[in-house]
Order: structure tokens, then sequence, then C-alpha cells
């Protein structure tokens, strides 16, 4: 008896079962960790006057952060920050102290579809996101038990 044929077509099963979803929640910010540094304001300042003197912006209408030093600031001045185990990371201002950042707790979690990549997106206070990116679905568990209370918010991801 051959079993070539069958031991092919086991493994060609075993291939095409789904893997199972992680459950994923919001992270905890209190052990979020900082990836890079704040720019120094020299570094803002050069990257200003680099930025904002493209023609190329100005002629696609791209200057709304460059009428202003402050705005630029205002959008430039980040760090990069991941959650503890690596899933989620986002980009935090430096204007916002780190004591701050790591107190704040999850208002709420969303699926949005960008292209070929689906993002679980986690909101908190102040305009702060952290982000879970797959190439996978991913489906909030229980749309009304997170809008209730954020700490119940769940999802499942391929």
């Amino acid at each position: 008896m051959n079993l070539r044929p069958l031991c092919l077509a086991l493994f060609a099963a075993v291939l095409s079962l789904p893997a199972a979803a992680a459950r994923l929640a919001c992270p905890d910010l209190a052990s979020a960790v900082q990836v890079n540094a704040c720019p120094t304001d020299e570094e803002l300042k050069f990257t200003y006057n680099g930025y904002c003197s493209d023609n190329a912006k100005a002629y696609a209408k791209e200057t709304d952060s460059c009428v202003r030093y402050e705005d630029y600031r205002r959008m430039k001045n980040v760090a990069r920050w991941e959650s503890k185990d690596g899933e989620f990371d986002g980009y935090v201002s430096c204007d916002l102290s780190a004591d701050k950042f790591r107190a704040l707790k999850a208002t709420g979690m969303k699926v949005v579809q960008q292209g070929k990549l689906t993002k679980l997106v986690c909101s908190y206070p102040g305009g702060v996101s952290f982000s879970y990116r797959t190439k996978g679905a991913c489906m909030v568990a229980d749309d009304q038990a997170c809008i209730a209370d954020a700490a119940n918010c769940m999802a499942a991801c391929d």
C-alpha cells in the first residue's frame, strides 16, 4: 500500500486549517515602553525648515502644518511607545509626561481597514491611541459591553 498520497493529503488538510484567533485587549499603559527618544528643539527646528521649504508640498497644498512652527512642533514632537509585549504601538506627544501617559485608561476599541492591513485601535484620553496591525481579520467581541465599559473590550484577530 502506497501511503505517500495519503500523507500528502493529510499534510495539505492540516495546512488549510485556520489558525486559532488571538484574543486581544487594550494594553495597560502603566507597563508601556518608550521606544525612541523625543526630538530636541534643535532637531525640530532643523526638520521644520527642511520639511516646510519643500516646494512640492506647497504646490500640492500640503502646508497646513507649515503655517506656524507651533503646528509643526505639535505634529512632530512625538515618540513611539509600545505595549509591554510589543503587540500594540502608538506615537505619543512628548508634551505629555510619562507619569500622566502611564495613568491613562482605555476608552474604546475599534477595527479599521487600511488597504490590506487591519488595525485594531485602542483609544485613550487626550487623543492617544495604540494599534495592533495584522493582515488577518479582527472583530470586536461584544460591541455593547465595550461601549458600556472599555475595560470589557476584547477582540479576536486571525
